[in-house]
Formats: C-alpha cells, structure tokens, sequence
C-alpha cells in the first residue's frame, strides 16, 4: 500500500487574511485558490519546497468552528515546521513579524523555537539534528 498524508486541515478566520500571512511571512507558496461556490474554497498552502503535508485553510463558518480557530492544539504545539537551517530562517522569520514565544534553543533533536500564528496556533520551528 503506498500512502502519504497529503493536508492537514486548519480552520482561519478569513481566507485572504490566512493567505497573506502563510505566504508573505512564513514564505508559503499557494498551491491551490479554488471557489467551489455558496463562499466555500479550496485553499492549499505548503512550504515551498514541500514534497511532505500541505495545509488545507478552512474558513470557520459555524459558531464551533469559530471558537476552534487558533485552538486545534488545545494550546500545545502541534504543527511543526522542519528548516535545513534553523540559524538562517530564524531571523528572516522574526523581520517577517513572526511572533516568537521564546529564544531559541538547542535540544537533542534539534534547534528549536515555538511561534504563533495569526491565530495563536503554537509552531515548532524545528531544525531536526542527523540521526
């Protein structure tokens, strides 16, 4: 059987404002700007040079989904945003107005520092080490 897991789905806000910052401050492509109509789309941003997960952005309509934009982590980390080179991107990040919670630090599986997004979900920027 060959598998992948293609997108993982993240519920915004809006659609343009979650675009604009995937794309000018996380440096994302958009891969995908569908209207599928009744003001529904299918929006897909990646990582530019993603061959893994993409995210598929949802806008929240419903008042549970209103509520579950910025908490899909329950307030722990839970996307994970791998660099080759956490040293170079990490200052590029922060110039970009990317909201850092802490200074970076070095951990046995890598150099790591946890962000925001627009929204309060908690990142791991993550420069995983050999092995």
């Amino acid at each position: 059987m060959n598998q992948r897991l293609a997108h993982v789905t993240l519920l915004v806000r809006n659609y343009n404002e979650a675009i604009a910052f995937y794309t000018n401050v996380l440096g994302f492509t958009l891969a995908s700007d569908l209207d599928m109509g009744g003001g529904k789309r299918w929006v897909v941003v990646a990582p530019p040079s993603a061959a893994g997960c993409s995210l598929l952005l949802a806008e929240a309509k419903t008042d549970e989904e209103k509520r579950g934009v910025g908490h899909q982590g329950a307030g722990r980390v839970w996307l994970f945003l791998h660099t080759d080179d956490f040293w170079r991107d990490f200052p590029v990040l922060q110039s970009r107005g990317l909201h850092f919670l802490e200074t970076p630090r070095s951990e046995v599986y890598g150099h790591v520092a946890v962000f925001e997004d627009l929204y309060g979900n908690k990142w791991d920027l993550l420069e995983p080490l050999a092995g």
